[in-house]
């Protein structure tokens, strides 16, 4: 099934509008930050989908989609969720959120249909410091416990989107059919980027190859963050970069931050406030693509 069309009966008589949330004093104010909390307030029922993607491996993905998923938890009222999409048996979202529990995708798979209670998956769920709740992928393969299929993990996100407000998948590289439908189902498709020319210009490539395929739309919408390594960047890195620009719908360049560069939980707190203010514009161009009601 399309999972772009599940979860529509999402809290039906209880949308998620409710009065925007106090914006933490660490995000500051003006009027770009009073906007994403206003949106992110008035979401529309229906849970919008953010597919978080690349050209390559080890750009920060899983990354970004936590540090993303935390700034729209603290803006949205209503619980946000982030699902390991990845199918591997390593790295992805487990190194990035304090582990509270030995839940995994695998046990959301084996819970089904009860999945469309909440209380089920807040008991899967690890919890970030900002409240996201993670579902994090599956490290043991075992005849009992491995990662989910395509269709078994479309299967979770359906249920999930009727319990939740908003849902980022952290997909693997965008190399399979498989990936490809998943940004092409997505309300927000997102890819990410090291600030390299190397992986800019893969990520180019990638999106020629989706205006190939008919997935004109998915390249326009997009929103592309791009990952700084260092606290200085390279003019010829500056100089793809702009041409990266002209093709998407939104490019947000992340600072370096060393925080993110380790391999540990991600706690908005510690980031530098450059950082927090380029995670602020990535969580604006999503809010700005979802439906709401203001």
């Amino acid at each position: 099934p399309d999972p772009s069309r599940a979860g529509q009966s999402w809290r039906r008589g209880q949308a998620a509008q409710a009065p925007p949330r106090p914006v933490p004093r660490e995000f500051g104010a003006g009027s770009h930050v009073d906007r994403l909390w206003l949106r992110a307030a008035a979401l529309r029922p229906g849970c919008p989908l953010v597919c978080v993607s690349s050209a390559d491996g080890g750009v920060g993905r899983s990354t970004l989609t936590v540090a993303l998923g935390g700034v729209l938890a603290l803006a949205v009222p209503v619980p946000v969720v982030a699902v390991d999409a990845t199918h591997r048996a390593w790295g992805g979202l487990e190194h990035r959120v304090v582990r509270s529990s030995p839940a995994t995708l695998w046990d959301a798979v084996l819970a089904g249909d009860t999945l469309g209670d909440a209380s089920v998956v807040e008991r899967l769920a690890q919890v970030g410091p900002t409240g996201l709740r993670v579902l994090v992928g599956e490290s043991k393969w075992t005849a009992q416990r491995r990662p989910p299929t395509w269709s078994e993990l479309f299967g979770v996100v359906g249920h999930l989107r009727d319990a939740y407000a908003l849902a980022l998948l952290d997909l693997p590289p965008a190399d399979t059919a498989s990936a490809w439908r998943a940004l092409g189902w997505a309300t927000v498709p997102m890819f990410v980027a090291r600030a390299s020319v190397e992986s800019l210009q893969h990520t180019m490539r990638l999106l020629t190859q989706l205006r190939a395929v008919g997935l004109t739309e998915v390249v326009q919408e997009s929103v592309l963050a791009v990952m700084a390594t260092s606290h200085s960047t390279a003019r010829e890195v500056r100089a793809v970069e702009q041409m990266a620009r002209q093709s998407v719908g939104h490019l947000v360049r992340v600072p370096y931050d060393p925080v993110l560069a380790r391999p540990d939980p991600v706690d908005l707190r510690s980031l530098s406030k450059l950082t927090r203010s380029a995670l602020v514009e990535v969580a604006a161009a999503v809010i700005d693509r979802c439906p709401v009601d203001l």
